[in-house]
């Protein structure tokens, strides 16, 4: 590439993203976009909340001059996604942080097998969902609808962010953490199928799936749920 040089500042918040050091002169070929040149510096767009150009705002799709001073700003918190209700949809990565999502009520579409990138992309395109990777080529597609970088390995931290990033509105127990669906009251005839032993007789409060069918009960983990659902209310709710 031998075209323009530009002078480029990455925010703090995306240092991880940018091998090289926050602050790099980068020769364009003049005709890219600067989201496409911020992108091939090793940044998703999903996580770029605004580009400025010798202190003025500019869209992605501004082609850098020669001797610009760009800077890379990071996503204001809270996000605001518009266009449609906040859904999420979890690359197969991201299991634990799925079934904690749904725990809270968050509409939160996961399938345990690897669907590709291409059929990822697609979904949250079709369905309107924010699409949660730790995949940075795949938060790079361009059919994608609207994604986000899951900066953590550790479920606590990922959800702690993805609840910071998006204020979602929170339901705890209203969905099934198996699969999405709305949970409805149940008596313990309509769940005994599901039942053994110690649980028919101890327990006689129940709520059912209305998709699966699947029971739920205040079984022996239902402290540590309470526990996750607690943290939350108390740091995110309202």
């Amino acid at each position: 590439m031998n075209g323009p040089e530009i002078h480029v500042e990455f925010a703090p918040d995306l240092a991880l993203f940018v091998a090289r050091g926050p602050r790099r002169t980068l020769v364009t070929d003049g005709v890219s976009s600067l989201g496409h040149v911020v992108e091939s510096a090793g940044v998703p767009l999903t996580e770029v909340g605004s580009l400025w150009v010798d202190g003025r705002e500019v869209p992605t799709s501004y082609v850098a001059s020669a001797g610009d001073s760009v800077e890379v700003r990071p996503v204001g918190r809270p996000q605001r996604v518009p266009g449609a209700p906040l859904r999420f949809l979890l690359d197969v990565h991201l299991g634990t942080l799925a079934r904690r999502l749904r725990l809270l009520g968050v509409d939160t579409a996961y399938e345990s097998t690897d669907l590709g990138d291409p059929a990822l992309a697609a979904l949250s395109a079709a369905e309107q969902r924010v699409l949660l990777s730790r995949d940075r080529g795949l938060l790079r597609r361009r059919e994608l609808w609207a994604g986000a970088y899951v900066y953590s390995t550790r479920p606590e931290d990922q959800l702690k962010d993805v609840l910071d990033r998006f204020r979602p509105e929170l339901r705890p127990w209203t969905r099934c953490t198996a699969c999405n669906g709305l949970l409805k009251e149940a008596t313990k005839d309509e769940v005994a199928d599901q039942l053994h032993g110690g649980t028919q007789r101890s327990y006689d409060v129940f709520a059912q799936c209305r998709e699966c069918g699947r029971a739920y009960w205040k079984g022996a983990h239902h402290e540590q749920l309470v526990a996750i659902v607690e943290r939350a209310l108390a740091e995110f709710a309202g």
